[in-house]
């Protein structure tokens, strides 16, 4: 089936494995911070425990070890004002890149635009982050 291929490892959280299995190529997946709205009719996958667990990033490697991205989008605010979580996001996308043998590539969209595109996400994530604009938008790529 091509919903088993866009996985590449196993993780334990079910309802994020489920989705994953399920994607196929351009499909989208958010991982969000812990105020980022989610729109109606689409899942939310509630990870969030306290403020900062987990971790946007802990949650971002977790997911990429299984899902296969060929582009990401993110919020042209985190570029302007989270210079640290930027260039961490970008240094994990470069990661990638490496290990999947393509590239990725990465838009940056007003976080207006970026919310409304989290309306057509199969699943958003929503971690326990409160860095503003610890955002992303995976879109599924194929491992062949």
């Amino acid at each position: 089936m091509m919903e088993e291929i866009m996985r590449k490892a196993v993780l334990l959280n079910g309802p994020i494995a489920r989705t994953v299995a399920f994607m196929g190529h351009t499909d989208s997946l958010c991982i969000g911070d812990a105020g980022l709205p989610i729109p109606d009719g689409v899942e939310r996958i509630d990870l969030a425990v306290t403020q900062g667990l987990p971790r946007f990033l802990d949650v971002l490697d977790a997911v990429t070890g299984e899902l296969c991205v060929e582009r990401v989008s993110i919020a042209q605010e985190m570029v302007d004002t989270q210079t640290a979580l930027h260039g961490e996001v970008l240094a994990r996308i470069a990661a990638l890149e490496a290990a999947q043998g393509k590239p990725i590539a990465v838009d940056a969209v007003p976080h207006e635009a970026f919310k409304q595109q989290t309306a057509s996400c199969k699943a958003v994530i929503r971690t326990g982050e409160v860095t503003p604009y610890a955002n992303i938008i995976l879109h599924a790529g194929v491992t062949f």
